[in-house]
């Protein structure tokens, strides 16, 4: 392409300071460095993450940044040492990353790379510590290796997966966080069988994608618990059969699915964050074969207690991180689920804006309207 090898100026919605709406901005977007790939962002979609740290609520601050993590796009320009994609190829960028060296990347059991694993604070590239972005000649700081609510990012090229380019990037791209978050947690985690029962904790989207994992799987109860009453139709649509608010009981939410499933439920998935809900969701499934998987990230000054009788008991306590998927090896497969028709995901897509009304996808979260809201960088 002409603009190889060149600064890019184009629009990107910048972060000037915590919490203060979005500004839409002319930047300068310098030439992917060794092992990095500049890419063409078609669309992205609001995370709550960009929220979280946006809002700056207990992490360190780092302004002024560009934010923006689930995204699909075209690969225009490819650094020094990249191989294995090259201009044209359509991409979803991913918060972490598979660098194909190290040791989780050749582990079979691990997808949490030791060069490219998710890191909230880093604001720079790790080839030379600077940035990519600029504007008057003074740099704005990346977010989670992927910025993607610019018209073009530059990423490590291991947190880029490539894609059939047949596939609709204005709904595959959700799939590069939240969905396979959930889904994964589910088919690669819990791995419930056909008519099994399974609890879900916290129906936001990585709950309802966790939910949608047991539809896929043939579950038969499919429990949905969130302190949301209102979240309960929407449920339905992605499998979810059974509702639990905590707040309708007065004795512990675990005690009432235990009486619902004579004894527990075979696999539980928690995607809160909440403390109580993971000890909630462990403390649900049955002694003897249960299985309960933590998705959500805690507080950090947390602490998880239970009595150790529950393990003896024969109940299994496991983690996941961003449904133990490997970006590069197995993003690809999950787009092809999409295109099959065995996985649904543009039921996950509640609202679409142009780039120009950004704010407005923070205004839907933040409201409790949106799933996924898909923002268009070329309206």
């Amino acid at each position: 392409m002409s603009t190889a090898g060149q600064v890019i100026k184009c629009k990107a919605a910048v972060a000037w300071e915590a919490g203060k709406p979005l500004s839409i901005e002319e930047v300068e977007v310098a030439p992917p460095q060794k092992e990095e790939v500049r890419l063409k962002i078609l669309f992205t979609s609001l995370c709550h993450t960009d929220v979280y740290f946006w809002e700056a609520k207990g992490q360190h601050p780092l302004f002024p940044r560009i934010y923006g993590h689930e995204a699909g796009g075209i690969v225009e320009s490819v650094g020094e040492g990249v191989t294995d994609l090259q201009p044209g190829d359509h991409v979803l960028p991913v918060f972490t990353g598979e660098c194909k060296e190290c040791r989780h990347c050749k582990s079979e059991e691990s997808n949490m790379c030791d060069l490219l694993r998710i890191n909230t604070d880093r604001g720079t590239m790790l080839s030379d510590g600077k940035s990519r972005f600029s504007k008057d000649g003074k740099p704005i700081y990346h977010f989670l290796g992927t910025s993607t609510f610019s018209e073009y990012t530059v990423c490590h090229v291991g947190s880029v997966a490539k894609i059939n380019p047949a596939a609709p990037l204005d709904k595959v791209c959700v799939l590069s966080c939240g969905i396979c978050t959930g889904f994964g947690a589910t088919v690669n985690v819990a791995k419930p069988k056909k008519g099994s029962s399974v609890a879900i904790f916290g129906l936001g989207a990585v709950g309802l994608a966790a939910a949608e994992g047991a539809r896929v799987s043939g579950a038969a109860r499919i429990i949905g618990v969130d302190l949301n009453s209102n979240r309960f139709e929407e449920a339905k649509k992605f499998g979810v059969n059974e509702f639990v608010n905590p707040k309708d009981h007065n004795k512990p939410v675990q005690e009432v699915i235990a009486e619902m499933t004579d004894g527990g439920v075979d696999r539980s998935v928690e995607c809160t964050g909440s403390i109580q809900a993971m000890i909630s969701a462990f403390e649900c499934v049955h002694d003897g074969w249960g299985v309960a998987v933590l998705v959500g990230v805690p507080s950090k000054d947390d602490a998880f207690k239970t009595h150790p009788v529950n393990f003896l008991n024969e109940r299994t306590l496991k983690g996941t991180f961003y449904g133990n998927y490997k970006p590069r090896s197995d993003l690809p497969g999950v787009v092809e689920m999409y295109m099959n028709k065995e996985l649904e995901v543009d039921k996950f897509i509640t609202h679409s804006v142009p780039f120009s009304e950004i704010n407005k996808a923070f205004d839907l979260m933040l409201s409790g309207q949106s799933i996924r809201c898909i923002i268009r960088m070329e309206d």
